[in-house]
């Protein structure tokens, strides 16, 4: 198959100049559109382990990328990095327009927020109660509920509809339902798999730390095997039966099941339980309920 190439003279005069561009300006030029005069969302999601960004132009996710969370920093050295980090993506940190976040680690909030306001003149908008995200919290105390969770539910329940029952495979594994009116309407958490893993190394002398797989076994035969069935077939028989459960007491039989986080992908492979697995699903939320504020407008 023969490369396409480009005519004498087709080549657009940004790129023949030399002109710095994004991916997106990029894609434009070379099909022959103008530049974009609509700039980017940076949308970021701190969790307990790390603080994943993503950056949309329009619907398109341009690029991810992410940091630790446990790591102390001061707001310059956020501001620094994260511009380091857009621009290693090939994207101009000028042509953020706006950020959201949705965190569950406050006492990173202070430095991180600063950050956006002094390195790139944003005022973040912040996932937090009264905020507009399109479910409504039918739970007895809304306000303990975690952000990530109101965020996945939101993506969740606009992109696939409802009735439909959420896993966020993370620090905490957590499996959330919301009806089909959009009402978040409860909640399961357990342990998350690193969370199971770390405490079996951390409190049983003996035990290794160990790299978190699929064993090719369940008749694990020496440690390390012993414990990678353990954790893995042990999350997979708790998610199905949770699934089970919560279908049997709503009535719900044919309710959707969407899957997201690190290794949820692990999980998903291995029970017909669930339905979907969206990788990106919690950065969609956050772009999806950032068009609903009225920001700018």
């Amino acid at each position: 198959m023969k490369k396409k190439k480009y005519q004498q003279g087709s080549i657009p005069d940004a790129l023949r100049r030399g002109k710095s561009t994004s991916k997106a300006q990029f894609r434009a030029l070379c099909a022959g559109e103008k530049e974009r005069d609509e700039k980017m969302l940076l949308v970021v999601d701190v969790g307990n382990t790390n603080i994943t960004f993503g950056i949309f132009d329009g619907e398109q996710l341009e690029a991810t990328f992410r940091m630790t969370t446990k790591l102390q920093r001061t707001s310059d050295e956020y501001g620094i990095c994260i511009r380091d980090l857009v621009s290693h993506n090939k994207l101009n940190p000028e042509e953020i327009r706006d950020v959201i976040i949705a965190s569950v680690v406050p006492n990173v909030m202070h430095s991180l927020l600063s950050s956006f306001i002094k390195y790139f003149d944003i005022k973040p908008v912040v996932v937090e109660p009264g905020i507009k995200t399109g479910i409504r919290i039918a739970t007895e105390n809304p306000r303990q509920l975690g952000a990530d969770r109101i965020v996945d539910a939101a993506a969740a329940y606009e992109r696939y509809g409802g009735p439909i029952f959420v896993i966020d495979f993370g620090t905490g594994t957590t499996y959330d339902l919301v009806d089909e009116t959009g009402a978040f309407i409860s909640g399961v958490t357990a342990p998350g798999i690193r969370t199971s893993a770390k405490a079996l190394w951390e409190d049983a002398a003996k035990l290794p730390e160990i790299e978190i797989r699929k064993p090719s076994s369940i008749l694990a035969k020496e440690t390390i095997s012993s414990m990678q069935a353990g954790l893995i077939y042990g999350q997979i028989g708790q998610t199905e039966y949770i699934i089970r459960q919560t279908k049997k007491e709503t009535g719900y039989k044919d309710l959707k099941v969407v899957a997201t986080g690190g290794l949820g992908k692990i999980i998903a492979k291995e029970t017909d339980e669930i339905d979907i697995y969206d990788p990106t699903l919690t950065l969609q939320g956050l772009r999806l309920i950032y068009n609903k504020q009225n920001r700018g407008k």
